[in-house]
């Protein structure tokens, strides 16, 4: 598991400690734990908001690109997951 920023399809900008899991085909193969919205100015919101489950399966299908965090961004996440 490591922490990851993800662009997703629909242009919204994740954080999450991502996991890749096995699947059968079409089914969610992407573990994210404690993911976040990161909106302007690195502001974080839990994601999605209408749960209060940390753990969200993904399929990757849904991703388009998959990128190391910034220094300042894990520590604005490290800071508001604890």
């Amino acid at each position: 598991m490591a922490l990851q920023v993800l662009l997703l399809k629909n242009e919204t900008v994740l954080i999450a400690d991502v996991e890749e899991v096995g699947s059968d085909i079409g089914e969610p193969d992407c573990k994210l734990t404690n993911p976040y919205k990161v909106e302007d100015g690195m502001k974080l919101t839990p994601w999605p908001p209408y749960t209060d489950q940390n753990i969200i399966m993904m399929s990757s299908d849904s991703i388009l690109t998959i990128v190391r965090p910034s220094v300042k961004l894990e520590g604005v996440y490290t800071a508001e997951v604890k």
